[in-house]
């Protein structure tokens, strides 16, 4: 097992960017797998998820996306919320991205942030209704939105961490850390529909270069657009 650090990577940076670069990651896990089923899913949203890191991988571009209002807001909470754990209960530290390659392939992460040696923190930012629901259906119950479930339990299992923090954030209304510790149940899971994505990844990148070698081709050069902020 050898899982990497990434310390010094800023978070949406271009070489944070490039570090993820054709990686399945903890926050996309969710579109290959039912949180609810823990069965492989095979949508719309599943396939363009594979050929969008198929693209990644042949191109070793990542593709600019748009910036709006939500994640300008998500990323203020962000560190809002950050600063708050780390004053009323634990320092953090910060790091970019961590992977882990015990599994034939590479899966990463990008936590919110490490606490101490065996835990993390990953931070939401939400909507004063969601908040609410959160208060009631889970804080009492010990469970965290099923939302957010296989992304933290991908941080633990990529990081191979004992325990998680998840916070959910909204101005205005109380925060409290809510204990996300590992299930094996649901990682194997992930193990699984993991490797089945790598399986279609690795084959597109295949006929990729069987189609190139097969006929002849106009080369083209790329026009980056900057991102809309």
């Amino acid at each position: 097992m050898t899982v990497v650090y990434h310390n010094d990577l800023i978070q949406g940076s271009e070489e944070w960017l490039q570090q993820r670069c054709g990686l399945l990651t903890g926050s996309e896990v969710k579109l290959l797998l039912s949180p609810k089923t823990l069965k492989p899913l095979n949508n719309e949203r599943t396939r363009a998820h594979i050929w969008e890191l198929a693209a990644q991988r042949i191109t070793q571009f990542v593709e600019p996306t748009y910036i709006g209002d939500e994640m300008l807001r998500g990323h203020d909470d962000e560190i809002t919320s950050r600063d708050l754990y780390a004053k009323h209960y634990s320092p953090v530290t910060e790091c970019g991205f961590v992977t882990n390659d015990e599994f034939g392939f590479t899966i990463g992460c990008s936590p919110d942030a490490l606490v101490g040696d065996d835990g993390g923190l990953e931070c939401k930012s939400r909507r004063q209704k969601f908040q609410v629901q959160t208060f009631v259906e889970h804080f009492r119950h010990g469970t965290i939105p099923e939302d957010f479930v296989l992304q933290v339990q991908t941080e633990l299992l990529v990081t191979r961490r004992q325990w998680w923090h998840f916070i959910s954030y909204s101005g205005g209304l109380p925060m409290r850390p809510m204990l996300v510790e590992p299930d094996l149940e649901i990682q194997e899971a992930i193990i699984a529909a993991a490797k089945e994505a790598e399986r279609q990844i690795e084959l597109v990148v295949s006929d990729w270069k069987a189609a190139l070698a097969a006929d002849r081709f106009i080369p083209t050069e790329r026009t980056v657009i900057q991102e809309m902020f």
